[in-house]
């Protein structure tokens, strides 16, 4: 039971997902003997993002080199498979093909293995009579092969996180949401559905889909607002988890912060297809069809959703359309794995992406956050956030420790003043 006398905590951190537990357990490393709280609104950790993702190990083909991006995720990539041969849990370093199919994915193709070379990835570009070699079901005009590229059950990742965190000493409670917050020159003031009040001296939030409402709830000013994306897949039938001996993806199209409908081997065996990337109605809304009215009215009402829609009309509207008449989507797959045919793609549950949108209609392709002088906002982590999380959850506790730093300077000079 929680009482008055065991509710003051030195950092309470919302949000059971990767980002949220990974920070967590890093920073129940950094600092053993301070009291830390987990808060998770759901009744059991990464009930979204973390639990609804396609389980890559992704190796940082995609992303600008010298950025945050590459060198969390390469960094991630080796953090991520050492963490789970320390606790036994099962990945596979399969590797990934991006496959072009046409002339000018072919130009896009060089580009991104000159952008994977200057990251210092191990990859290598295949031709035709290799691509064929390698996968006998994939067509194309040429491919590059990332050797890093992983499959992994993340789920299984958190709850080891999860694990070392309370053995160290740390707190999860979950079923808590937060309902209000309120910051004063001392403390952070929380108060959750349990009816509890909890005071901590710092908060961190990771919350993911609702990023930009927790940082309101705190009175903080933003230009942006999460827009949910849903991402459809299908899963193929057992008897055809031996199409591919890789992960299969395009090359995707740089406009967009998606990377196309690619095949994806699980850890459990299997092969799933997707995911598209349609406009989400409703924040947390897995199902075909979900529409929250509190969601649906903040995103009418937002400005900058109005003008990412005039920007990507078309490619919405096709997203859209395939969503709904199945053998659009199959024609994405088809482009470069022909034997799949329409009775081949079975239902699997969908996820939803949080992707912030700038007030001025730009996405946010970088991390995000927002401060005061005793809380972090998370408000973007960008994908890959789950190969990423250890450094990221590291990075965090680096900004943790400054604006800890910061405040206590802070004080020091207000106590010199007087």
């Amino acid at each position: 039971m929680v009482t008055a006398e065991n509710n003051r905590y030195d950092y309470a951190i919302i949000g059971g997902g990767i980002v949220g537990l990974s920070t967590a357990w890093k920073l129940q490393q950094r600092e053993p003997d301070k009291k830390i709280l987990v808060l998770e609104k759901e009744s059991r950790l990464a009930m979204h993002q973390t639990g609804h993702n396609s389980g890559v190990i992704h190796a940082g083909i995609y992303y600008e080199p010298g950025s945050l991006k590459a060198k969390f995720c390469k960094e991630g990539v080796e953090a991520t498979i050492q963490f789970c041969r320390e606790n036994k849990i099962a990945f596979d370093q399969c590797g990934k093909l991006l496959v072009a199919t046409n002339e000018p994915e072919r130009i896009r193709m060089l580009a991104l293995f000159e952008r994977a070379r200057e990251n210092g990835l191990d990859v290598e570009l295949l031709d035709v009579n290799a691509l064929i070699k390698r996968e006998p079901n994939i067509i194309g005009v040429g491919a590059i092969f990332l050797k890093t590229t992983g499959i992994v059950d993340f789920k299984k990742i958190c709850m080891k996180m999860a694990e070392r965190f309370c053995a160290l000493g740390g707190e999860i409670r979950l079923n808590t949401e937060v309902l209000e917050l309120h910051e004063t020159a001392e403390v952070i003031q929380i108060k959750t559905s349990d009816g509890v009040e909890i005071f901590a001296d710092y908060l961190v939030s990771c919350s993911g889909l609702m990023a930009d409402r927790i940082t309101k709830m705190q009175g903080l000013d933003i230009d942006f607002q999460i827009i949910p994306f849903r991402g459809e897949y299908y899963k193929l039938p057992p008897s055809m988890n031996n199409i591919v001996n890789h992960l299969i993806y395009p090359i995707p199209d740089p406009e967009l912060p998606f990377l196309g409908v690619h095949l994806t081997r699980t850890i459990d065996g299997s092969v799933i297809v997707g995911p598209n990337a349609v406009q989400g109605w409703k924040r947390e809304g897995y199902k075909k069809i979900n529409i929250s009215f509190r969601d649906l009215g903040e995103i009418l009402f937002f400005t900058g959703f109005w003008k990412v829609l005039r920007k990507h009309f078309r490619t919405g509207m096709r997203e859209t359309f395939n969503s709904w008449w199945k053998p659009g989507y199959l024609k994405l797959v088809q482009k470069y794995c022909p034997s799949i045919q329409l009775h081949d793609l079975h239902p699997y549950p969908a996820g939803v992406r949080a992707q912030a949108v700038m007030n001025d209609g730009s996405l946010v392709h970088d991390f995000l956050f927002v401060e005061s002088p005793r809380s972090l906002h998370v408000c973007n982590a960008p994908s890959p956030a789950a190969t990423s999380a250890i450094p990221i959850g590291n990075y965090i506790c680096d900004k943790v420790t400054e604006l800890v730093e910061k405040n206590s300077q802070s004080k020091t000079s207000g106590n010199e003043l007087l």
